[in-house]
């Protein structure tokens, strides 16, 4: 059927998606650094980024290209601004670059560079302003440096997951928590693993169901995380107890760290409702509401960043990870 038309006898950019991070730390005496790259074959200096593969999530792209092209671990915290810019044209159309960019917490890591990049260089931020090559690139320096001023760039994250999609219940004559996943889940639980890796939840709670405890398992064996099975977080526990999910998001809350939360779709407006209170800006209460009462996609991942504990966890950003149509 082709691209619908912009205007009147022009065809739509083709968008060229790609991701990236601004990797930052504490230099000895608390100042903050963020990491620049060097490629040689443009001979310019800019953020760690590069293009989705087919198929491939934004932040699994940021975390992954960070990865290759610094040898750095990193943790996504806040969503910073996106980039777009046009690129030479394509067959006489135009071509446009999407760059959707994060800040993130290094958690180790000092492999070897891909071939693209011959140089990282850890700077402070008026020093990295001065020696990044693009004036676009400086928007993102700009709300790291808002973000560190406001205390809002040391963040948390906190994933709410519905699993991914199972056998249908009328196809399955066991009980429905040993119900597991379809051939479709499956592979989409594999393709978890490094969407959940690149927030590096270190606590993992689940449904005992089958179809829950299989969308997370392959992150926990990968990546060494235990996954605690939590009867509240269960359709049948919480028919019983229906109190019992809201105490375990609140647990999450109380310990501030970075965590996963798998659960079903009758559970979440006892999960995504109370989050919905700890915002500041309508955005996200409004993303948050209405997750609840609509329900998420299966297999989608809700990341949530987060700063502060207990009755001060704000949610800073709302980023909906959705598996592919």
């Amino acid at each position: 059927m082709g691209n619908a038309p912009g205007r009147a006898g022009t065809a739509r950019p083709r968008i060229v998606r790609a991701a990236g991070v601004i990797p930052w730390r504490r230099a000895g005496d608390g100042r903050l650094e963020v990491a620049l790259v060097h490629r040689p074959g443009y001979d310019d200096w800019s953020w760690p980024k590069g293009k989705l593969e087919p198929g491939e999530d934004w932040a699994t792209a940021a975390a992954r290209e960070t990865l290759e092209e610094t040898g750095l671990r990193v943790r996504l915290g806040p969503p910073l601004p996106t980039a777009e810019y046009p690129l030479p044209k394509g067959n006489g159309r135009a071509v446009v670059k999407q760059v959707r960019y994060w800040a993130g917490t290094v958690l180790g890591g000092a492999g070897e560079l891909e071939h693209e990049i011959d140089e990282v260089r850890w700077l402070p931020l008026a020093e990295a302003r001065d020696l990044l090559s693009y004036p676009r690139d400086r928007e993102q320096l700009a709300a790291v440096a808002g973000a560190e001023l406001t205390l809002r760039l040391e963040t948390w994250p906190l994933l709410i997951v519905r699993h991914a999609h199972a056998v249908g219940r009328g196809s399955w004559s066991g009980s429905d928590p040993d119900r597991p996943l379809s051939k479709v889940g499956a592979r989409r639980a594999t393709r978890l693993v490094p969407l959940l890796r690149a927030y590096a939840p270190t606590r993992v709670l689940t449904s005992p169901s089958v179809r829950c405890a299989d969308t997370v398992a392959p992150y926990g064996r990968d990546d060494g995380v235990k996954v605690a099975d939590k009867a509240g977080l269960s359709e049948e526990g919480y028919a019983e107890k229906p109190a019992r999910a809201l105490r375990h998001l609140q647990r999450l809350l109380e310990r501030g760290e970075a965590a996963a939360l798998c659960s079903h779709r009758p559970l979440l407006p006892e999960l995504l409702e109370p989050l919905s209170r700890h915002t500041v800006r309508r955005l996200e209460a409004d993303t948050l509401t209405r997750l609840a009462e609509v329900g998420m996609d299966k297999g989608e991942v809700l990341a949530c960043t987060m700063i502060g504990t207990g009755r001060d966890a704000t949610v800073l950003a709302v980023t909906r990870h959705r598996p592919p149509a």
